[in-house]
């Protein structure tokens, strides 16, 4: 089964294929805040480099958190766009195993179909001002 993994968590973004819960390619960049530019190309040439279509990917995992507001709020959006659009399996994970937890989640079949960021403490946002 070939997976897409996805964290983006902090300035430093990651993405990777594997086959099953063998790396088959990864790539990381300084992502900061321009991770919303980027990460739509980073995945694009991951696929390239890996030899890999869209078509072969059946499942999706991504880091839940805790971790950068922003950063995973566009992560949790591309990977959920990415499972509705490809029709495949999402599953979150959090804690230092997350890749491997999530993987034998996907294998055994789980599907989040909206997997939902953790970011660890209170979300804070601006009240309306009118």
């Amino acid at each position: 089964m070939i997976i897409l993994s996805l964290k983006t968590d902090n300035p430093i973004s990651e993405i990777a294929l594997f086959d099953n819960y063998s790396l088959i390619d990864s790539v990381d960049w300084e992502a900061h805040r321009s991770l919303a530019d980027t990460i739509h190309h980073k995945i694009l040439n991951l696929l390239e480099h890996s030899n890999v279509q869209w078509k072969d990917i059946r499942g999706i995992i991504i880091y839940k958190g805790p971790g950068s507001f922003t950063g995973l709020r566009i992560g949790m959006s591309v990977a959920n766009a990415l499972a509705l659009g490809l029709e495949t399996p999402i599953v979150s994970s959090l804690g230092d195993t997350w890749q491997e937890k999530a993987i034998k989640r996907l294998l055994e079949n789980e599907n989040e179909k909206i997997s939902i960021p953790a970011y660890g403490g209170t979300v804070f946002t601006t009240k309306p001002k009118k």
